[in-house]
């Protein structure tokens, strides 16, 4: 049965099901993993149908639906993040690194690879981590009233650090089939992991961190890409932004701090360039 141990965040395992009703947390759940234990079937994502076996991960974010049909007694784990918990209306969630958390997860709804919603890993032992820390979360969820709270907050923050981390190496994976380099692909990933700390992002850093030349490296960046470094810096900002628009309360110049514009206004106009409407349209728009 689902309980709720952190305010919006939903807990669910079942074991040896050869049945699975629809999940009634779609329209208000925000991102999901769903382990597969043990088992075989298939499962309708989008209108889409995809095989799932013993060991199996999947990853579902906002407005993804699906049905799951097994074809053998199928044991799950589930984590649902509802979309509430973001939004900063849950006092019991003040202690708990929810802006962290969002971090994490936002990287992975600007990844065009997330489509895939399967999880493939860069090492095994990856792959053996996130599950032995679903499996963790799943018993201590099983305690009930004894259950560790520090242990499933910790293992939360680890299981999404993982998610994260793969689906980066699941882009560079993707990416290869694109653009034949691999520095490529290690200067965007610098740039997405680091899209918070402006400091590391300038030219002369970047440079000096791949061993290039501060006036070539914008050079070599665009050869690959055909957009500018610094144009393909803030284009992933304004990404975010739209993700913090559409996902939080925050005000516009929390998101302005946050993401390192000078101020609502300077973020406002940036943002209609990009866009073609002003941020609070925007806002407007989602919300209607």
């Amino acid at each position: 049965m689902p309980r709720t141990i952190i305010e919006n965040i939903v807990i669910q395992e079942y074991k040896e099901q050869t049945f699975f009703e629809f999940c009634k947390y779609t329209t208000i759940r925000f991102f999901e993993i769903v382990y597969f234990e043990k088992g075989t079937g298939t499962i309708k994502i989008n209108g889409k149908t995809v095989n799932y076996s013993s060991n199996s991960i999947f990853v579902f974010v906002p407005d993804d639906i699906y049905i799951v049909n097994p074809e053998s007694a199928t044991t799950t784990v589930a984590i649902k993040f509802l979309k509430s918990f973001f939004r900063g209306d849950a006092p019991q969630n003040a202690n708990l690194p929810v802006n962290d958390w969002f971090r994490k997860i936002e990287g992975i709804l600007n990844s065009e690879s997330h489509q895939l919603r399967e999880m493939r890993f860069e090492t095994e032992s990856d792959k053996i981590h996130l599950i032995s820390l679903i499996k963790m979360v799943a018993a201590e969820n099983d305690k009930k009233k004894s259950y560790d709270l520090f242990i499933i907050q910790n293992s939360l923050s680890v299981i999404l650090h993982l998610i994260a981390r793969n689906i980066q190496f699941l882009n560079a994976d993707m990416s290869t089939k694109i653009v034949e380099s691999s520095k490529i692909q290690q200067i965007i990933n610098f740039i997405h992991a680091n899209i918070y700390n402006s400091e590391l992002l300038t030219t002369k850093n970047l440079a000096e961190e791949f061993h290039m030349a501060d006036n070539y490296i914008s050079e070599y960046f665009k050869k690959h890409t055909d957009v500018s470094l610094k144009k393909y810096i803030l284009n992933y900002k304004l990404k975010l932004v739209e993700t913090r628009l559409k996902y939080t309360d925050l005000q516009f110049s929390e998101i302005a701090m946050k993401l390192g514009f000078t101020d609502s206004s300077h973020l406002n106009k940036t943002f209609q360039s990009y866009k073609g409407m002003t941020i609070g349209a925007y806002k407007a728009s989602i919300s209607a």
